[in-house]
């Protein structure tokens, strides 16, 4: 039983469930348009609710923050990995899951089917999102038409924590397959210091001179950090 009125037997079925008024409180807040005041904790307290109904969420949703350290590390952190705080399980891992492909397909919305050159705060978001919180450095390839248009967004290369294997004759070959008149270059560096190297600022220059002969445009190269991301034209590097 949920509360902790009497049973039939006239015993008690135990305390009253303190967080039950709590939480709908914090639903009608968020029904109520107020949602923006409540703290992360709470937003996810509830979230989790949904799928863990008959347990006090509050002590979950500040682990999973203590643990990934924000909100967006929450939502970007792999099934397996929220699945190692203690009232996470399956079930619940997979709507989190859920909630961050949502986040991404709502960025992807806003570069879709516009020029993205001059929608340039809605790229820089949608590659931080896609980016940010890899453990792993990745390496990303955005091919635009003639009007500046996302045509595909394909990962180049995987690699370890500070390398990942791009090839400029490649990256070449699939712009000339889909017909692309320029493309965007963008990776992530997972120590979260989004600086240039120098293999990078080499990298770009080998795929700029790849592209070149082909007239395909190299419009960018960004570097994705944890709060920061760098564009290497705006750095004058390319």
């Amino acid at each position: 039983m949920a509360g902790g009125g009497k049973t039939k037997s006239g015993t008690s079925d135990g305390p009253t469930r303190h967080y039950h008024g709590h939480r709908e409180r914090l639903r009608q807040r968020v029904l109520e348009g107020d949602g923006g005041h409540l703290k992360d904790y709470e937003l996810l307290e509830l979230m989790l609710y949904a799928f863990i109904p008959r347990v006090d969420t509050k002590p979950i949703a500040k682990e999973l923050l203590a643990r990934f350290g924000t909100v967006s590390g929450v939502l970007a952190a792999p099934p397996e990995r929220l699945m190692e705080v203690k009232g996470v399980g399956e079930t619940a891992a997979s709507y989190i899951r859920a909630a961050s492909l949502l986040l991404h397909h709502a960025a992807a919305d806003q570069i879709a089917d516009r020029p993205v050159i001059s929608n340039w705060a809605a790229l820089l978001n949608y590659v931080k999102l896609a980016l940010r919180h890899e453990k792993s450095e990745q390496a990303r390839v955005l091919y635009l038409d003639r009007k500046n248009k996302l045509i595909a967004d394909e990962i180049a290369g995987r690699g370890t924590v500070d390398h990942a294997p791009v090839y400029p004759r490649e990256i070449a070959r699939r712009a000339l397959e889909l017909s692309a008149s320029a493309v965007i270059l963008v990776h992530n560096h997972p120590s979260g210091d989004p600086t240039p190297s120098r293999a990078d600022i080499d990298l770009t220059r080998d795929i700029e001179k790849a592209l070149a002969p082909l007239e395909i445009r190299l419009h960018d190269h960004l570097v994705v950090g944890a709060s920061e991301t760098v564009s290497m034209k705006a750095k004058g590097l390319i």
